[in-house]
């Protein structure tokens, strides 16, 4: 029987539970442990909270959203909810597999870093972090990968799917590669790309069009992520330098460009049915 021969250090918020099955099935390596970071967000002034939904929501939004708040009127299946949910999930797949889990508050902070120290990693697992610093990514042996939702290098940053649709694309990427201090720019090892085609039934509710969508990429990313590391075990992955002028970092949009996008998508609706009308009528 071979013997494992890759140590995975999983760092994750506690998405990516398929992925991380898929890497566990791996009979040439060894989930070393899984680090669960709990504070997913940096700490803001309610000012400062407030400002951001401004800019990122709008005025009428955050106002119905303080609202909510104020009345204790969230609604069933919040975002916690589903948090916890999903670290259940993490917790039963560590178990049921014997694998180590910590939870931390920081990955950066020097309790953290010497625990993840001590798992003697060969190689680190990016499955859904905030943005790590060199301390951690590194602590590796053979540093660390990174599943990334966008065709690096065009598409860096995030989110995912909403900047492939802003520009017209009609496919989006997947992307396996190695973590270096810039976001998104490391060797890329693997990608594929999945089709994009929104779905008009949604209309202008992108926001609902993108959460589901995200769910066909499920499969595909826990496969893609698998496979990187089996080559790397096996010691045939290819690396591939990112030319980072060819694309860009995305960032979260504001409110106007998420006013720009569902116009977009209203003008390629109508542009769409415009052309149906005209085939259909040069058909007769």
């Amino acid at each position: 029987m071979n013997q494992p021969n890759l140590r995975l250090l999983v760092l994750t918020h506690g998405a990516g539970e398929l992925a991380l099955e898929r890497l566990i099935g791996l009979a040439s390596v060894e989930v070393a442990g899984i680090f669960v970071e709990t504070k997913t967000a940096p700490r803001r002034s309610h000012l400062e909270k407030l400002r951001r939904s401004i800019r990122y929501d709008g005025y009428g939004s955050t106002a119905l959203k303080f609202a909510r708040k104020l009345v204790g009127s969230g609604e069933p299946g919040s975002s916690s909810a589903a948090t916890e949910e999903t670290l259940h999930r993490v917790r039963k797949i560590a178990a049921d597999h014997s694998v180590p889990i910590h939870f931390v508050n920081d990955y950066h902070s020097p309790e953290s870093v010497e625990t993840m120290r001590a798992a003697n990693a060969d190689l680190g697992i990016l499955l859904g972090t905030n943005i790590l610093r060199e301390s951690v990514f590194k602590l590796p042996r053979l540093g660390s990968i990174n599943l990334h939702q966008g065709l690096a290098p065009y598409y860096r940053g995030c989110p995912a799917i909403f900047w492939e649709l802003y520009n017209g694309e009609r496919e989006i990427g997947i992307t396996v590669h190695f973590v270096e201090s810039k976001v998104d720019t490391g060797d890329i090892i693997l990608q594929r790309t999945v089709p994009l085609e929104y779905d008009y039934r949604y209309e202008s509710d992108f926001e609902a069009f993108i959460t589901d969508y995200r769910q066909r990429l499920v499969v595909p990313c826990a496969n893609l992520i698998a496979d990187a590391v089996q080559m790397i075990a096996d010691g045939n992955e290819a690396r591939h330098p990112q030319d980072c002028s060819l694309g860009k970092r995305y960032r979260l949009p504001i409110k106007k460009e998420k006013d720009e996008l569902r116009r977009r998508l209203r003008e390629r609706r109508e542009r769409t049915i415009q052309y149906g009308s005209a085939q259909k009528v040069s058909g007769d």
